[in-house]
């Protein structure tokens, strides 16, 4: 391995030639053999010449394709995934071991490598003995994506229809904010939510764990101006259930628990009780169900020179997310 690449090097060759036997038959092939008989040290010397440069030309081909591997894949417009090898591969009597760095970073930034290097234990490993490959992730991958995912500004969104519109609307937060809706009577709402901080994640057995502190701001929306009156600090504990379909990583959320503290306040104080009522009612019927709707559509995991998986299976331990298997041409999946 040389700087995130592999590297082969021909050690020694050789080719040894114990016997060689060319019978000519009919015409003047008792002239020709004769000849043939004569040359016949200087033929096999021949052929061992020419298989050992065939050999030495095969590895150099070989190692220069390997050193034009790619060191980065990318995964959307704004991160990629670092592909570079942190160890020598490992073979044994039926599998090739390959381990590459595999952490996030935002496109055009070297990221900081960390190489967690551990075994899995048996109760992690494939089931289906015929499965072609094994990806194990370690969480420190996930951990890498979401601070990616977080400096992009793509932990952001906006929620402006809800089952209940009248939710959105000061006249349905008078009994619970009344300084709101005497500033503002029957004025148009909407929620303005970002993540604080990248969320963290815990890969546990069966799950992920997940806390995501979180900044909801309550905008009000006066003709064509849009006035931030109050900022919630709201910290969700949830668990991911991962999944797979295709090429593509899924999963789905189920909230535990949702604590909020009021941040800052141009309308005096509430009563956080009430609020966090109709906050959390808000996040489960609003915000929950199109997280789960994004997940759902999964993140295409990258195809490696056109071949992608195929049946895959996904299962989580201790730290570590483990993928078993097959692999086809990604053109085969078109098809089906």
């Amino acid at each position: 391995m040389l700087n995130g690449s592999l590297k082969l090097s021909l050690l020694e060759c050789g080719c040894n030639v114990n016997d060689i036997s060319i019978k000519l038959d009919g015409g003047a092939s008792w002239l020709y053999q004769g000849l043939i008989d004569a040359f016949e040290g200087k033929i096999g010397s021949a052929v061992e010449n020419a298989v050992s440069k065939k050999i030495r030309d095969a590895i150099i081909k070989l190692d220069l394709q390997l050193q034009s591997l790619p060191k980065e894949a990318p995964i959307t417009n704004f991160a990629e995934l670092n592909v570079t090898f942190v160890d020598d591969p490992e073979l044994s009597e039926s599998s090739l071991d390959l381990e590459v760095d595999g952490l996030f970073s935002a496109k055009h930034e070297a990221a900081l490598s960390n190489h967690y290097h551990r075994l899995l234990q048996a109760s992690s490993s494939c089931k289906e003995a015929d499965k072609m490959v094994k990806i194990s992730l370690q969480e420190n991958v996930m951990k890498s994506a979401s601070s990616v995912y977080f400096e992009a500004n793509k932990m952001h969104w906006i929620v402006d229809k809800v089952p209940d519109q009248s939710l959105l609307n000061t006249a349905g937060w008078r009994f619970i904010i009344p300084q709101l809706y005497k500033m503002y009577p029957n004025h148009d709402m909407n929620l303005n939510l970002s993540v604080s901080s990248p969320p963290i994640l815990n890969v546990e057995k069966q799950q992920i764990k997940a806390k995501i502190p979180l900044d909801v701001v309550i905008d009000v929306l006066d003709v064509e101006e849009v006035i931030p009156v109050a900022c919630i600090s709201t910290v969700i504990s949830a668990s991911v259930s991962p999944g797979i379909s295709g090429n593509a990583l899924t999963g789905y959320v189920k909230l535990n628990d949702i604590t909020m503290s009021l941040k800052w306040s141009k309308i005096g104080d509430l009563h956080m009780n009430l609020v966090q009522m109709l906050m959390s009612t808000t996040l489960r019927t609003v915000v929950l169900p199109y997280v789960n709707l994004k997940l759902s559509k999964g993140f295409q995991i990258p195809v490696f020179h056109g071949y992608g998986l195929q049946d895959a299976h996904i299962l989580c331990t201790d730290s570590w997310i483990v993928i078993c298997s097959d692999v086809a041409p990604v053109k085969q999946f078109n098809l089906i």
